[in-house]
């Protein structure tokens, strides 16, 4: 299973680090991943980092604001956002290669 963190209310500009830990299956193994969906829209890949060699994806929503980094000895995956923009407030998931989902986390990004 998966548990998504660190969600909670941020100003405008603010930062948020969004932390996923796994257990229940062998995390090495799989691309882990984060999404969001806000009211009324569509679920949205927000991040990715690969299993294997470590190579990332950003969507160019957060690209250049967000850093997403896995420790595989603690089975956890962060995404640190920065500059955070009220179009950020979501509800944040984490999944591992789209098998495994946990419960979001929601995100607010309000002044």
């Amino acid at each position: 299973q998966l548990q998504a963190s660190g969600g909670g209310l941020v100003q405008p500009g603010g930062s948020l680090r969004l932390s996923c830990v796994a257990s229940g299956f062998t995390f090495n193994d799989y691309s882990i991943a984060w999404f969001r969906q806000a009211p009324g829209k569509e679920r949205e890949g927000v991040s990715c980092i690969s299993s294997t060699d470590g190579s990332t994806y950003y969507a160019d929503s957060v690209s250049g604001r967000s850093t997403i980094s896995r420790d595989n000895a603690k089975n956890t995956v962060d995404l640190q956002m920065n500059n955070v923009k009220p179009e950020d407030t979501a509800i944040y998931y984490c999944s591992a290669g789209g098998v495994y989902w946990g419960p979001g986390t929601l995100v607010t990004v309000s002044s």
